[in-house]
């Protein structure tokens, strides 16, 4: 169906309880919601937000549009978790409210502040044209979970240079001083970041732009920017939009990616930095967000999807999940994602296996299953290709395999079931060169995330299969490899 204007900017008051039942029902009646992942209770999901360790616990918010699977008026829901694994969702956290959020609560960032969760939004405002007002907008979480938004913005204005895309601040402290860093479109059409600094929280100057190495061609807007420090170095997080496909590169609509340098220089609003890298080389993946916990571990979680693409659950009411939690660590000047070591909670009956394949695929007898962790070794090779295929059936497959000829990791979901999003491919590659080969994979309902060699590329992708499509395979082509597989079902 096609979505008005005002069907997408009703406010939660003009919805009866009934249509709300209908559309959960709806939701709750589809075969591809997820087990174990962080999904909207009905509606469409996006950017994580507020992303925070406090009072004992892991507080995660997102984007939400409650009425269907549509980006229309953005409010935060709020889920909660004391291990990262199990969630408990609280509901609405944030609701557009007042003239300065009254066309949605856009994306944001928590910051722990005299025992209280200070919150730091995007208000979202549309003048009579339609033409967008951008505000930065500040709520407050005491530790009963209440929360209460400040009554005028800290951020009212863009700064000159800027155009009304200004949004998604993301906070951190440093001394006795509060920064943030704000995504933004220059007036000539080019994505940079910008740096605020405050005492308190609420009175903030702008400090101007971050200057990078990247030059005044890389992408039309950045959103989503977040930064940090790990391992004495400073690290930049951002999604930059409207960057052009370069061979295994850049191959989703929009992308997500860091650079690594020096610590920022607040003084000179400078971050010296190397290359850009993508955060992750699949299919979905946006809008990512970090927190430190206090274990004083650095943690990601992005949004499983992307804007401007149907997928096929909207038909079901709902769209899109949040990724698994992951640890970041700086490996030779890489980012190194891993999944928590929390999530081995998840585990729990375990199936293992040992053999040579050779010119053959080998389906793997109390293999199958839509829901588990796979971890797939392979060694000896002398194979043009090996790897794994999952959530087989009758005609489908979702294939995770080695091309060492070309020595790259390859994802196809050519056959993964139903097809959505075709003009973007159906095969996602990125060249890695090692003698072992490793694919941690975790498969929930309809996603499956893959993260090679330990966390040094990392494939996330949504898939729509058959329920019966449950098999799971290993093969050879060309030559022969090793193969140590075991799996764990998820409880």
């Amino acid at each position: 169906m096609e979505w008005t204007k005002e069907q997408r900017y009703r406010t939660m008051e003009d919805v009866s309880e009934d249509e709300i039942q209908a559309l959960a029902k709806t939701v709750n009646q589809c075969p591809w919601r997820q087990s174990f992942h962080i999904q909207p209770v009905t509606g469409l999901l996006n950017d994580p937000n507020g992303f925070s360790y406090f009072n004992g616990e892991y507080h995660l918010f997102y984007q939400w549009f409650p009425l269907g699977p549509v980006h229309g008026l953005k409010h935060w829901y709020h889920t909660k978790s004391k291990d990262l694994v199990h969630w408990e969702n609280v509901g609405m956290a944030i609701e557009p409210s007042n003239e300065f959020d009254r066309h949605g609560a856009y994306s944001g960032s928590g910051i722990e502040h005299d025992g209280k969760l200070y919150l730091m939004y995007t208000g979202n405002t549309r003048d009579e044209y339609w033409n967008r007002h951008p505000y930065q907008c500040l709520a407050v979480m005491n530790r009963d979970g209440s929360i209460v938004k400040m009554d005028t913005p800290v951020i009212a204005e863009v700064p000159s240079g800027y155009t009304d895309h200004f949004r998604d601040p993301k906070v951190w402290k440093n001394g006795d001083l509060f920064y943030s860093v704000i995504g933004a479109q220059r007036k000539n059409e080019t994505g940079s970041v910008v740096l605020y600094r405050s005492r308190d929280l609420i009175d903030w100057q702008f400090a101007g732009e971050v200057k990078t190495g990247l030059g005044e061609e890389f992408g039309y807007m950045w959103e989503c920017p977040d930064y940090f420090q790990l391992n004495g170095q400073g690290v930049l997080l951002f999604s930059p939009q409207g960057l052009k496909a370069e061979g295994d590169h850049y191959q989703n609509i929009y992308q997500s990616g860091y650079v690594i340098g020096s610590p920022i220089d607040l003084e000179n609003n400078e971050l010296k930095h190397g290359t850009f890298h993508e955060l992750d080389r699949g299919f979905d993946f946006y809008a990512p967000q970090t927190t430190v916990d206090h274990q004083g571990r650095r943690i990601l979680v992005g949004w499983m999807g992307l804007p401007e693409i149907d997928y096929p659950t909207d038909s079901n009411g709902w769209a899109h999940c949040l990724t698994l939690p992951r640890e970041l660590k700086i490996i030779d000047g890489k980012l190194i994602q891993l999944p928590v070591p929390d999530l081995n909670l998840l585990r729990g009956k375990m199936v293992e296996t040992s053999r040579s394949v050779e010119n053959e695929n080998v389906r793997l007898d109390h293999f199958e299953g839509d829901v588990y962790e796979l971890l797939a070794e392979f060694s000896d090779s002398n194979a043009r290709e090996f790897g794994v295929e999952l959530r087989v059936g009758e005609n489908e497959k979702t294939v995770i395999k080695y091309d060492a000829v070309e020595k790259k990791v390859v994802f196809d979901r050519t056959s993964s079931g139903e097809s959505f999003a075709e003009e973007f491919g159906t095969i996602r590659k990125c060249t890695l060169d090692a003698e072992k080969i490793s694919f941690r994979i975790f498969v929930d309902v309809s996603s499956v995330e893959v993260f090679v060699n330990d966390g040094v590329e990392v494939f996330t992708g949504r898939i729509f299969p058959d329920k019966n499509s449950n098999g799971i395979s290993v093969f050879a082509r060309g030559g022969h490899t090793n193969v140590k597989a075991v799996k764990w079902d998820i409880n």
